[in-house]
């Protein structure tokens, strides 16, 4: 389950979600980079599409949240009115929260807003790919922060006034839990250490011949005495060299089949022989190892509060919405 106290589905600054991982928006579309999908009529509509309480919403902001949706995807002609439809209506129940937490005195509302873009840029390996992605969005960063800026208060919105009315009571995650067993079973995992010798994906007999040469002539040094970090900080060229060639604890699925077949083999202390997989040749440590368990109400229950909040959260703000629509002026001007 995901921790998100605050994950709300319709607002204006999901679009923001997409270049700064926005905490208080989660998307319905599957993971995956956002970018410009062939969305032809959306690219063809022009001028406003909506009015709400006398705010025009412009087409461009439909596409930009269409980009969003579909990340990366086209649409079949069919489709695209239906798309059109959905991104429109995110559009106006992000207004209307955006026009109610607008009345909201939040302060140092500027420095976060500078915190949030400096930390969405830090996600960029530079300038360029920053500005890239600002603008395969129709975007450039003052539409940004002005859509950060909204996103931040209506965070504070939801985060002041709909957070504090949500309740979830012991008999409700017990419930959860009682009625979701799959979701509380912990698979076997161990924790294991390797060195790795790479090759490249194209590399020439030859080259492996010699990598593998190189791995048993240190699996030998192993077996003789030698310690596994030392030889790992110094041979392998995996990043987890670093820390003596540490890979953490792993369930089976997260690694490439003979790596995962070689280390769910050993005994916390055995060392394998040298493994062979498509990025090199592993000498594999198995150095701790857990069986498969159940996770108990009380380990499991911090967690699950927090999910039920998360969709109570969801439920309360579109409920919101919906009153917040009675009484609004709406004005749908997409055909």
């Amino acid at each position: 389950m995901q921790k998100d106290t605050t994950s709300i589905r319709l607002l204006r600054g999901f679009v923001i979600a997409a270049l700064l991982g926005c905490s208080a928006v989660s998307q319905a579309a599957e993971p995956g980079k956002a970018s410009a999908p062939a969305v032809a009529q959306a690219t063809a509509i022009q001028g406003p599409v909506a009015i709400v309480n006398g705010v025009t919403i412009d087409a461009i902001e439909l596409r930009r949240a269409e980009k969003v949706m579909l990340r990366g995807q086209s649409v079949p002609a069919e489709q695209q009115a239906m798309v059109d439809k959905q991104a429109l209506e995110q559009l106006l129940s992000a207004e209307l929260l955006y026009q109610a937490a607008s009345k909201l005195e939040v302060k140092d509302l500027d420095k976060q807003v500078d915190e949030k873009l400096a930390q969405g840029k830090a996600r960029f390996a530079n300038e360029q790919d920053f500005a890239k992605a600002i603008k395969d969005l129709d975007m450039d960063e003052k539409v940004l922060r002005d859509y950060t800026r909204r996103d931040l208060l209506i965070s504070k919105f939801v985060e002041s006034t709909i957070v504090p009315t949500i309740k979830v009571t012991e008999q409700e995650a017990r419930a959860f839990y009682d009625q979701n067993p799959d979701k509380f079973t912990r698979s076997e995992t161990v924790k294991a250490s390797h060195i790795l010798i790479g090759t490249e994906p194209n590399a020439s007999a030859e080259d492996k011949k010699k990598a593998r040469e190189k791995a048993e002539k240190l699996r030998k040094e192993l077996a003789g005495g030698a310690r596994f970090e030392e030889l790992a900080k110094g041979n392998s060229s995996c990043p987890s060299s670093q820390q003596g060639g540490d890979l953490g604890f792993f369930g089976k699925g997260q690694m490439v089949p003979p790596f995962e077949q070689a280390a769910f083999a050993l005994k916390p202390g055995e060392i394998s022989d040298v493994v062979e997989t498509q990025f090199g040749y592993h000498i594999i440590k198995l150095t701790d190892k857990k069986a498969a368990e159940t996770v108990t109400f009380k380990e499991a229950q911090p967690r699950i509060e927090e999910y039920l909040k998360g969709q109570k959260i969801n439920t309360a703000v579109g409920d919101y919405v919906t009153e917040a629509r009675k009484t609004a002026k709406i004005e749908v001007l997409l055909k």
